[in-house]
């Protein structure tokens, strides 16, 4: 066992979950302030279940043998994960257990944010299981267990089509079946929480890419720079365009950007290099800003922007790793290297994704709409309250009363 990588891959660990909480913070300073403690919530209670249910059955549906879809049941219970290396492992694979739990319990978080205000918490417990179990590990197992689009060669070093394609389109099943708020407007209760948050996020981020190399060699040292270099090039980019269109350069505007350049940068940490990075986060900045304009338009309540910022620069992430690529780094030519095939070849996975988990999830949320009991969406009254008080018998501040 090599020690150096072990404790490289267990603080990547670390910093992948440290990104959970982050998402709280950017999610919670967002909403209205008689939300905050619901929102923050989301997040962490992902935390608990999808922990139990990645080590009773989620790892082994994405990882297991099973075929080009889904994996078995062969580890359920982590049954037959040696807990000691193997002669010429660099780590034990619990390990590979432990980073793969943090991608799992921060995706199904995402989707909150198109559903704040107005979703029913217990409906959310039962939403997390199913989800996890249904999409979340199925699509993983298509990545990196061995599955179809692995078999087709397609490029997905951190999780841009696993994580963010998949849990943008879900958000937008889900914001078209809860329903709008019955006031959508919004406005953030605490801006300095979302420029934590997004900070947070952009710390963890390095372990999100940079561990994805499993090890901490040269590979992690590339994906370390170009996830910076991205999300740098991003926040500035929705900035200053803000600033052309209103005169201002907005905190929130700045934070939202990074993350888009984190989401983008995603797919590609492990294949582009620094200038691969600059035009990978201006794009992000660029097309995920006029991407919350124009869904703005369309009617539909996606609270926080989830798939603007993480679907459509998920979307954006996968294609341009096919235009961007660098040979040296990912051993095949992207695009601007003279190749259109791996551009195609991204396209597949991106569309097969949105397709599976948009559809899969618009079915879940609908049978769980129609069983008495439950249900997609807290009473009007409740809603009115703040989902603080009226679900968790708490608030974000004794002076939040219902704001």
């Amino acid at each position: 066992m090599d020690s150096g990588t072990t404790a490289w891959m267990l603080t990547a660990s670390a910093l992948v979950f440290f990104m959970t909480p982050g998402l709280a913070f950017f999610y919670g300073g967002l909403v209205r302030a008689k939300n905050l403690v619901n929102t923050i919530m989301y997040s962490f209670i992902s935390i608990c279940v999808v922990s139990i249910v990645w080590v009773l059955w989620g790892y082994s549906l994405a990882f297991g043998e099973g075929n080009n879809f889904v994996g078995d049941f062969s580890m359920v219970g982590l049954n037959g994960i040696a807990l000691f290396a193997a002669e010429g492992d660099a780590y034990p694979p619990l390990v590979d257990v432990i980073f793969q739990m943090m991608f799992a319990i921060i995706t199904p978080a995402l989707i909150t944010g198109a559903l704040v205000e107005r979703f029913k918490f217990s409906t959310y417990l039962i939403f997390l299981v199913i989800w996890s179990t249904v999409i979340y590990s199925p699509v993983t197992h298509w990545v990196w267990g061995g599955g179809w689009i692995s078999d087709m060669g397609a490029l997905d070093f951190a999780g841009g089509t696993v994580i963010h394609i998949n849990a943008g389109i879900a958000a937008v099943a889900a914001a078209m079946l809860v329903g709008k708020r019955r006031n959508p407007g919004l406005q953030p209760n605490n801006v300095p929480y979302v420029v934590l948050g997004a900070a947070i996020l952009w710390l963890g981020w390095f372990g999100f890419n940079a561990g994805s190399a499993l090890a901490a060699d040269s590979y992690a040292v590339n994906a370390f720079l170009v996830t910076n270099v991205a999300a740098a090039t991003a926040g500035l980019t929705w900035g200053l365009i803000s600033m052309i269109k209103t005169g201002k350069m907005g905190a929130v505007g700045v934070a939202t950007g990074a993350v888009a350049g984190l989401v983008a940068i995603t797919p590609a940490a492990g294949a582009v290099d620094a200038m691969g990075a600059l035009a990978i986060g201006f794009g992000a900045g660029l097309i995920c800003f006029f991407a919350v304009e124009l869904i703005h338009k369309t009617g539909m309540d996606d609270a926080l922007d989830v798939f603007a910022v993480h679907g459509i620069g998920g979307i954006w992430g996968c294609l341009a790793t096919g235009i961007f690529t660098v040979s040296a780094l990912a051993g095949v030519d992207g695009l601007l290297g003279g190749s259109a095939k791996q551009l195609g070849i991204q396209a597949i996975s991106a569309f097969g994704t949105l397709a599976y988990s948009g559809i899969a999830t618009f079915i879940i949320l609908f049978i769980l709409d129609k069983i008495p009991g439950l249900g997609l969406r807290e009473s009007e009254a409740d809603e009115d309250q703040g989902l603080d008080l009226a679900t968790h018998g708490e608030q974000g501040s004794v002076n939040d009363g219902a704001n």
